[in-house]
Parts: C-alpha cells; structure tokens; sequence
C-alpha cells in the first residue's frame, strides 16, 4: 500500500464513515448472541419452576362442582339392535359460591425463585332436580344409584387435606379419581343421592404455584378471592367485578352468568368450551429481569450506533482521530453492558442492576476516550452522551405501551441535533 493511500485511508471521512458501517453490522453478532444467551437463561428459570411446580403443585384449575348421572342406551342400527351401552348426563348448579384465600410463598432453586401458594377454598351451592324429560331416555334406564357429584383439580398432588362433601346436610367423602372422565381428566367425586337434586358445600385446601383459576360452572357464579400477594394479574375469559389492590395485597370478586358462557347447563357425554371459559388470578413476580433484558438489548443498536456517530462528530469538529480497532472496543463495551445487566439483575433488582452495569460501562468508555483523545473534555462529554442515552433506553423500558413514540421522538431529536452539527462540515474537503 502507498503512503498516498494510507495517508487517505488516516484522514478520509468517508472511509472513517464505511469503517464505522462495518464495525456497527459486525457488532450485531454479539448483541444476537445475548440475545440467545438472555432466552436461554429465561429458560432455565422457567425449568427450575417446573422442578419446583412438580413437587408442589401446578397451577391448579377448579372445575364444578358438576352432577353426573349414568344411563343406558341401546338404539336400532341398521335393522339389528346396538349393542347397550352407558352414558353419562351432566348437570351443573343453579348457584355456585367460591370463597377463598390464598396464603403466597417464594421457593427457591439456585438462584431462582418460584412462586407457590396454598388456598384455602369453600365451595356452595345448590342442583335443581336433574331432568331428562327431553332426552328419550326411558326412567328404568337411569341410574340414580350410580350418580355422583365431581370437582376437577387439575394436580391433584397439590391436595392437603381429605375433602369431605356436605349433601343435603349429610357427609359423603370425595374419592380420587372420576368414573365420567369425558369433560374432566382428574378430579374427585362422592356418590350422592341426586334424584331431588341437593344443595352442597366442601372446603379444599390445595397447593399450587404461578396461577389458579376457576370454572364459571354455577348458572350464577359468584367467586371472591384475597391474598396478601401485591401484584396479581386477573387473567382467563373475565376479569373481575370489584377488586383492590396495594402493598398490603389484593381482594377481587366475580359474578359470571351461564349466558356468559359458551356451553349449557346440561349435556350428554362431551360438550366444549368448558376450560376456554376460565377465570383466575396469576401471581407475578413484581420484575420480570430477564423480559426486561431482553427488551434492553433489542436497543443496542441504537446505543451502540449513537455512542459510535458520537465519537465520529468528535473527530470531525475537533480533528480527532481514532482507529476502526478502538471503535470495536468500544462497541464491544457496549455489548458487554448487556451480559453486565443480565448477571447482575439474577441477584439484585433490575433497577440496581442497570445502574451498576451503566456506570460501569459509562466509567470505562469514558476513561478510555481520555487516553485514545487526551482531552478531558471530551471524556466527560462521551460520559453525559453515555448517561444521556442509558437514561432514554430506561425510560422506553418503563414505558411500554409509548416505547415506539417515545423512541422515535428520541431518535429524530438525535438526527436532528446530529444534521445541526455536521451543517457546516465540508466533506468533499476532507478527502
């Protein structure tokens, strides 16, 4: 290469500018890279729930109660008579009453926490008289003495105590296990006397972790639930009536009509529709990190972009130079930030995390340009730019729902103030 070139290649602002392109596309390597690493750790988190989740209980589903009644069928097929076989008829109560309280903890495994709780529930209500008027199904082919009352749960690992159901003020105690399992995989039921129908109550404690939700299976369902948890999500197919929630914890009440759902109030077999219906709290941990993180480093790009055009205004206006290696350390510091954020936040809070691995990062930087610029000035200048743009990519991390406004306004703002500065810059000059 000729001294011409070389002399070029030391004083061009275009080839600073193709240098700067290149370092900038290479540097997105490694912010996809955590990226992975941010999900792949998200992963393990989320593992580490289900170990926990499987010893304790998962996120339990109440459905019911329902009261199910076999009966025998035999049809004419094809000139020669089927062969009998049995069905099942499901009725769901007039009222339904669900009252509990949750009692959260944290379990931890490793470095993660998971959360469980235990619910005390009561459930109430009443059955009207199971009618099978408008089904053809002849009065001997019923089988009362077989009918019985279920509750789906959906891990019945989590169940604490025996559960014992109040029938028209007598005591039957629920099995394990349901005969009629075409709407409910797993559950409990007691064999009642269902002919007149019946008004019941049971209580159930159970074990649980994340969520717990319940069926709307009353033709009124009325369901309040209280925990000392301070944020909850309401979450499934309706969200509560009343609620209230602060530090102390939350209270939330439900009251859900059978037109409000997709499914009858009786049916043979199968019907559908009866778990979409769903409804329930989820107990979240106050910070999610690693979805913080990883919102975080889908804006390191335009960290690393802005920190870079930085450093080149810096040479244009102060005739500067500096190498396209030093800007790769430099970018590389700015990956690193993320890795930073990352570790950090598994052990301290996300807010703590971001200030320690900003500064640190701020620190570096700005120490570096001091010796790359031997300019004071200029190394608390990269330092206010640094605070300047960690404190906006914070601001869109705490705004979500205006994150893309509020970005777009940032980034304009810096186009602008970067067309301002370059205004006067004779580039063809600088070749």
């Amino acid at each position: 290469m000729t001294d011409k070139a070389k002399q070029w290649m030391r004083q061009s602002l275009t080839f600073k500018l193709l240098s700067m392109a290149v370092v900038i596309v290479l540097l997105i390597i490694p912010t996809v890279i955590i990226s992975i690493l941010i999900e792949e750790r998200s992963n393990t988190a989320d593992e580490a729930t289900e170990e926990v989740s499987q010893k304790w209980g998962h996120a339990q589903v109440i459905t019911g109660p329902m009261l199910v009644v076999p009966f025998r069928e035999a049809r004419q097929a094809g000139g020669s008579e089927a062969i009998p076989r049995t069905r099942y008829a499901y009725f769901l109560p007039e009222s339904l009453a669900i009252n509990g309280d949750i009692a959260p903890s944290l379990r931890y495994r490793g470095i993660y926490e998971v959360t469980v709780y235990t619910a005390d529930l009561s459930l109430s209500g009443s059955f009207s008289p199971p009618s099978f008027a408008d089904w053809e199904v002849e009065p001997e082919a019923i089988h009362w003495s077989e009918a019985a009352v279920i509750a789906g749960i959906r891990d019945m690992r989590g169940i604490n105590e025996a559960i014992t159901l109040e029938w028209n003020g007598e005591a039957h105690e629920f099995a394990a296990g349901i005969e009629a399992n075409g709407v409910i995989a797993s559950g409990v039921s007691a064999r009642v006397d269902a002919i007149q129908g019946g008004t019941f109550a049971f209580d159930l404690s159970l074990n649980g972790s994340r969520s717990l939700q319940m069926v709307p299976a009353g033709k009124v369902t009325t369901a309040t639930l209280a925990s000392s948890w301070p944020s909850p999500k309401f979450d499934g197919a309706f969200l509560p009536d009343e609620r209230e929630v602060g530090d102390e914890g939350f209270s939330a009440r439900w009251h859900v009509l059978d037109l409000n759902r997709p499914y009858p109030q009786r049916w043979r077999d199968t019907t559908s529709g009866v778990f979409e219906s769903a409804f329930g709290v989820a107990l979240v941990l106050p910070v999610d990190h690693y979805r913080k993180a990883l919102r975080a480093s889908r804006y390191a790009f335009i960290v690393i972009t802005l920190t870079l055009l930085t450093f080149f205004l810096i040479e244009v206006r102060q005739k500067k130079r500096a190498h396209p290696f030093q800007y790769i350390l430099v970018g590389l510091m700015l990956c690193l930030f993320y890795t930073l954020l990352l570790s950090i936040s598994e052990h301290v809070s996300f807010n703590a995390a971001y200030a320690i691995a900003g500064a640190a990062t701020i620190a570096a930087i700005s120490f570096y340009m001091q010796s790359v610029y031997h300019a004071r000035v200029l190394s608390i200048l990269t330092a206010a730019v640094l605070v300047v743009l960690y404190l906006f990519i914070y601001l869109l991390l705490q705004l979500e729902d205006y994150a893309l406004l509020t970005g777009s306004i940032g980034l304009f703002i810096a186009l602008c103030l970067t067309m301002y500065l370059t205004r006067n810059v004779q580039w063809y000059l600088q070749e």
